[in-house]
């Protein structure tokens, strides 16, 4: 399911294999994995190009603390052998903020799926950043790649290869070749330790995997698993907005999970009936804090028609709630002053909260603008 999501080419016929190593998180000496015939290869998710998606065993949970003063390691096996898929990038990210932005879309990717949940404070989702500098204008890549293992949020990602970037140029520029290892992210210093020197794929020793057989697929399974595959969350995103006349900003929020962009076509449905029109639904889902689960799609409509009998702020009560909203978020308004007019979205539905009465959402916006320009 996720290599047909992130375009790639099934394999008809996939093995498992041996990669052999000695680390204090396999104790075994060999980790089951995927070598040269992965499940699903050569893909691409937003411009960025997938190697190839396959499965593997996870290792045991290494944690680095202290116990009287003595630093050690403490090993928790719980999920070591459990099974992990593994997604792997050609090196086409050029930058931290680039790599943050992919992974987002990623995360996204698969929860659409049901494949995971991707909650990375409970580990299932983990990051893996491999950098190497290269000269302006050189064809290919250096010698040499650094990784940076097991990060578990997108801010320490972007934090650790700015870091790294820095790291390594300043080793280039003093004429130093940075060396092949594995690192990890130190938060509270923000800099990344040395933790093992890193492997070639010969040092491996791969070997097919004698305890499993090889997995053959049929073109008729392949094609059922494109079928199972769900609107995807770039193709929403356009009919969002040809379909219900939203804008890029609506639509992007209104598609950021399953659960969110299913809950708004079943409002737009009934809301229908009511002459609620989907932009005006869509600003409602945005400005407002809304329990999914509480709250069903025909009570918020209710709520919203007799919503819509209430007086409405104008003029001088309108002002008053502005100005209220303006001091209470400080922060929005110099976003906005800086750019990001997307904050205005947020400031409406500010007022719209503050209000006792109904707000127009298009006067207040008219209203908002004017203010923020004094």
């Amino acid at each position: 399911m996720a290599g047909r999501a992130l375009n790639c080419t099934p394999s008809t016929f996939s093995k498992f294999d041996r990669k052999n190593y000695f680390y204090p998180d396999l104790p075994k000496g060999y980790q089951i994995s995927q070598y040269d015939l992965p499940f699903s290869f050569d893909g691409q998710l937003d411009g960025v190009g997938i190697t190839r998606v396959h499965l593997e065993e996870d290792t045991a949970k290494m944690i680095h603390t202290r116990i009287k003063e003595k630093r050690v390691t403490l090993i928790d096996f719980n999920r070591s052998g459990v099974p992990l898929m593994e997604i792997v990038t050609e090196p086409d990210i050029k930058s931290a903020s680039q790599a943050k932005e992919f992974l987002k879309k990623l995360q996204q990717t698969i929860r659409y799926l049901g494949v995971s949940d991707c909650d990375m404070e409970k580990g299932s989702m983990r990051l893996e950043a491999n950098i190497s500098l290269k000269e302006k204008g050189a064809k290919s890549l250096p010698e040499y790649k650094v990784e940076i293992k097991n990060l578990n949020s997108f801010r320490f990602i972007e934090k650790a290869l700015n870091y790294e970037t820095k790291r390594q140029l300043q080793l280039i520029k003093a004429r130093k070749k940075p060396i092949q290892e594995t690192r990890g992210w130190n938060e509270p210093k923000q800099i990344t330790v040395s933790q093992r020197s890193k492997e070639a794929a010969a040092d491996y020793r791969y070997f097919p995997e004698p305890d499993l057989p090889p997995i053959r697929w049929a073109k008729n399974q392949l094609a059922d698993i494109r079928k199972q595959l769900p609107e995807l969350p770039n193709k929403k995103i356009i009919r969002f907005k040809k379909e219900f006349n939203l804008s890029d900003y609506q639509a992007k929020i209104l598609t950021a999970s399953r659960k969110k962009a299913d809950y708004y076509e079943d409002a737009v449905k009934v809301g229908k009936k009511h002459q609620l029109s989907p932009r005006e639904l869509g600003n409602v889902m945005i400005n407002k804090k809304i329990d999914l689960e509480k709250i069903l799609p025909g009570k918020l409509i209710k709520s919203l028609v007799k919503e819509r009998q209430a007086p409405m702020a104008t003029g001088k009560k309108l002002r008053k709630l502005i100005e209220k909203v303006i001091k209470q978020n400080p922060k929005a308004v110099s976003d906005y002053q800086a750019g990001k007019k997307e904050v205005l979205g947020f400031l409406v539905g500010q007022v719209s909260r503050a209000a006792q009465a109904r707000i127009d959402p298009q006067t207040t916006l008219q209203a908002l603008t004017e203010r923020l320009k004094k």
